[in-house]
């Protein structure tokens, strides 16, 4: 579906280009756009990498491990229909952390993974559990502390003070994750009470 409003909005832009006499425009915005497109990506790529790294040293030091201890009372609480020892847990443990880490890219493979292993603890079924909810609503909202790319592209930029995003980030993120831990929740009683 998005891949047909994608094609459609190109085509009405082209047809709309047309009909204006402004295709030289259009071109230009083309070719401009694909390249500051590069520029930004292979930015990125570099600041990411190095995120990457410091987070694999993290990983190999044991600092993940130990910040997932330490966050495992509050996502057992979060998450009371998961066994603590279930490798579901673990893998939402370790997507939370990228988040936090504003690791986006390399959370998602371990968000999939935590969906299918609460797919396979829903037994398989096509609707979603309450913890399946639970998970996406958290992981939409993400509570970040380094927002890494959102740094790496202010840095491409030549932001005069690329983090002072942190701060800011930390309380929008702090809230939207609030949010969405309360919504969740207010939904889940009022349908549990209806049931």
């Amino acid at each position: 579906m998005v891949n047909i409003i994608w094609v459609a909005m190109t085509v009405i832009g082209i047809v709309f280009a047309i009909f204006n006499g402004t295709m030289a425009e259009v071109n230009e915005a083309v070719f401009s756009g694909a390249k500051e497109a590069v520029t930004l990506c292979i930015g990125l790529i570099s600041i990411l990498v190095f995120w990457l790294g410091m987070m694999r040293i993290a990983e190999d030091a044991g600092l993940l491990k130990k910040l997932a201890f330490l966050f495992r009372p509050v996502v057992t609480r979060l998450f009371p229909d998961v066994p603590k020892d279930h490798p579901a847990m673990g893998y939402i443990l370790s997507n939370m952390m990228a988040n936090m880490f504003g690791l986006g890219n390399a959370a998602t493979p371990l968000g999939i993974k935590a969906m299918e292993q609460l797919k396979a603890l829903n037994g398989g079924k096509t609707e979603a559990s309450r913890s399946m909810i639970t998970f996406l609503a958290i992981n939409t909202s993400s509570l970040t502390l380094i927002p890494t790319t959102v740094i790496a592209i202010r840095m491409n930029y030549h932001s005069a003070s690329p983090t002072e995003i942190v701060g800011p980030t930390l309380i929008a993120t702090f809230c939207s994750t609030l949010g969405a831990i309360l919504i969740d929740r207010y939904f889940y009683y009022r349908r549990t009470r209806k049931g």
